[in-house]
């Protein structure tokens, strides 16, 4: 078949993207499977051309208004908007995905970037959206909290040698400071969940073309920020000693497709820094699958928030991602229009 777009299946409610409900999975399955057979989709498995969607942290916890970091972007309603166009894509598309990669953000509540981590000389911890810095530690603003001591193996002492090290190498060399973050993703809650639409439009992907999606956790590590899938912002301690690595395993899950599309949260840092990883590995070892990879521009959104608009560098990051030769694409334009998007 070719790459014309099918039509939308009539379960799928565009206003509901923006709630949170369970999805009629038996139902589903049996709608998906049967809407294959009345268009002809094939089984993933018989494709010529592979072709992956990556979705990058489509969690409620950043797509949901009323959860902890909803990414706006500068409508107020991004991530809804987004996820919208998403789902349509996804539906229109069905035959000619042959796999969904989902990344989930997930956390506990003692981490580096959560506020219990820290805590100024009277015992008060750090309010979401503060920057701390190297010279803040010097001056002792803040200090880790040492009752957090337990993440770390080694102990208090070891841990504040290293929460000074961490941030001096955010300083230093990182895409932004540590920013204390309000406690999100969090492991076993609703807010780590995918948004219920975008779930229901994965699992009638998986019924209607047998191919399971892939599920990718990152950010459990308690000492470092994973703003990219593919590697921690911090690997070593200050004794050099590693206390991460990059996701070597997922970037070649990547690298068998023959093409990827990627979509997700936040343009300005989870979508920006996962696509800048893999075009700094791909322009060492895979140069020529530079040219695989299509930006869904309008099913992205950057962070805005008060005192913190980050729309300007999700631009750049995009903007250097199709100088080196990325495709930035809309989703509501024919795939069959994409700039050299193999017919089917």
């Amino acid at each position: 078949m070719g790459l014309s777009p099918l039509p939308i299946p009539p379960h799928y409610q565009p206003q509901q993207v923006a709630q949170v409900w369970p999805v009629p999975y038996q139902q589903r399955s049996q709608q998906a499977q049967a809407w294959g057979n009345q268009h002809n989709i094939s089984p993933a498995a018989e494709d010529a051309l592979t072709i992956g969607l990556l979705l990058i942290d489509v969690q409620n916890t950043f797509c949901i208004p009323e959860f902890e970091l909803f990414v706006g972007g500068r409508s107020g309603q991004g991530a809804v908007e987004d996820n919208r166009r998403l789902c349509e894509f996804i539906y229109q598309n069905l035959g000619h995905i042959t796999q969904i990669l989902a990344t989930l953000d997930t956390h506990t509540a003692t981490q580096i970037f959560h506020p219990v981590f820290w805590v100024n000389p009277r015992g008060e911890h750090p309010a979401p959206m503060t920057e701390i810095s190297a010279a803040d530690m010097e001056q002792g603003t803040w200090r880790v909290n040492p009752t957090v001591a337990a993440v770390a193996p080694k102990g208090a002492a070891w841990l504040q040698d290293y929460a000074v090290h961490y941030v001096k190498t955010l300083d230093s060399d990182s895409k932004y400071p540590l920013i204390i973050w309000p406690y999100h993703a969090m492991v076993g809650g609703i807010g780590h969940a995918l948004v219920s639409s975008v779930e229901e439009a994965c699992l009638f992907h998986t019924f209607a073309r047998s191919s399971q999606t892939h599920f990718e956790q990152k950010g459990s590590n308690p000492l470092t920020e994973n703003y990219s899938v593919l590697r921690p912002e911090v690997q070593a301690d200050h004794n050099g000693q590693a206390i991460a690595s990059p996701n070597s395993a997922f970037l070649q899950r990547l690298l068998s497709l023959d093409r990827l599309i990627v979509a997700g949260q936040a343009q300005s840092h989870c979508v920006a820094w996962t696509v800048d990883d893999l075009l700094t590995d791909l322009q060492t070892h895979r140069p020529d699958f530079i040219q695989q990879i299509y930006l869904l521009e309008d099913c992205t959104s950057a962070v805005v928030a008060p005192g913190a608009d980050f729309t300007a560098q999700a631009s750049r990051a995009f903007e250097k991602f199709a100088a080196a030769g990325m495709h930035c694409v809309r989703s509501t334009e024919p795939m069959a229009t994409w700039a050299g998007m193999a017919s089917m």
